[in-house]
């Protein structure tokens, strides 16, 4: 700043002779400065591109469509064909100019991924999404403006670890909408909410209500009433590129949906291997007790020899 204020004075000194800038007001100099400021200070333009893999279910898209009317700054694409080349993500949001990815990949028709990613050089981080309600299914009564803008909101929690902090950073460049959007309407309604509970991030959107007080003079009474949607995220890995490379955090508490599922079908089949070797035993203790006592003498093939 001081080198655009010193080139500023030498121009205004040589146009009037050496006294242009002597000559100026305080309040011309103020506007000097201001501009000054507002040259060096870029604004901030993110857009974030919105994608899926193939496998989605109707749920999965109505949270899409539910998170898009939510961030007029999104820019959707076309289903992704391939799950192992995730680079290919950084093509797509390179030609749509994003620097932010909402990645959501479907695992078996019924496991979803979220991966947030900023492209085209990282960090990236993957998330088990669980506990998914949308829109249309929770019928609440609360609603907001289309395009408006919200206000991200985090408890103290995301200030205790550095994962934390990093995925803080990362929430807030996703889901706090710029000034800069073409969609965006001047107007805030809505708060979103991320908590930490158990180590996993709940997600919640409400909408702010503002009432008159019966008394005029008294402030206005503030409200909250949650709109939708909610879903809860289990980070699983935080990557240093953008959808890979080296593992900045890993969860070591987190246990894959597929593995839920196969160790509750091996306590099933544990459960009828116990029965049936029950079942065999009873046989047995019956054969050798009827072995034991012999045979009657007022049985059928005795009497009817």
């Amino acid at each position: 700043m001081a080198s655009l204020l010193k080139s500023a004075k030498h121009k205004g000194m040589g146009e009037g002779g050496g006294a242009g800038y002597k000559g100026k007001s305080k309040a011309d100099q103020n506007e000097l400065e201001q501009s000054a400021e507002g040259s060096s200070s870029k604004p901030r333009k993110d857009k974030v591109l919105m994608l899926c893999s193939r496998g989605v279910t109707q749920r999965h898209r109505h949270l899409m469509r539910d998170l898009e009317v939510l961030l007029p700054h999104t820019k959707k694409d076309s289903k992704l064909d391939t799950k192992s080349s995730l680079h290919l993500v950084n093509e797509i949001a390179d030609l749509h100019s994003c620097n932010n990815t909402l990645f959501f990949e479907v695992r078996r028709h019924e496991d979803l991924y979220l991966w947030l990613c900023r492209a085209p050089n990282g960090p990236s981080v993957k998330c088990h999404v669980q506990n998914i309600h949308t829109m249309d299914e929770l019928k609440m009564t609360g609603n907001c403006l289309r395009g408006s803008r919200g206000i991200c909101v985090f408890d103290g929690g995301w200030d205790e670890d550095e994962h934390w902090k990093l995925l803080k950073e990362m929430f807030t460049h996703v889901f706090s909408v710029p000034r800069t959007s073409r969609k965006l309407k001047p107007f805030i309604d809505h708060i979103l909410l991320f908590s930490i509970l158990d180590n996993k991030i709940w997600f919640r959107n409400y909408q702010i209500i503002e009432k008159d007080p019966q008394q005029p003079s008294g402030p206005p009474q503030t409200s909250l009433v949650e709109i939708g949607p909610r879903l809860v995220m289990t980070p699983i890995r935080i990557f240093e590129g953008s959808f890979g490379g080296p593992t900045l955090f890993q969860n070591a508490e987190f246990v894959s949906p597929t593995a839920m599922r196969a160790g509750v079908k091996r306590a099933q089949g544990e459960k009828y291997r116990v029965r049936k070797e029950g079942q065999s035993e009873r046989d047995e203790r019956g054969k050798r007790r009827r072995e034991e006592v012999g045979e009657d003498q007022l049985s059928r093939k005795k009497v009817f020899a």
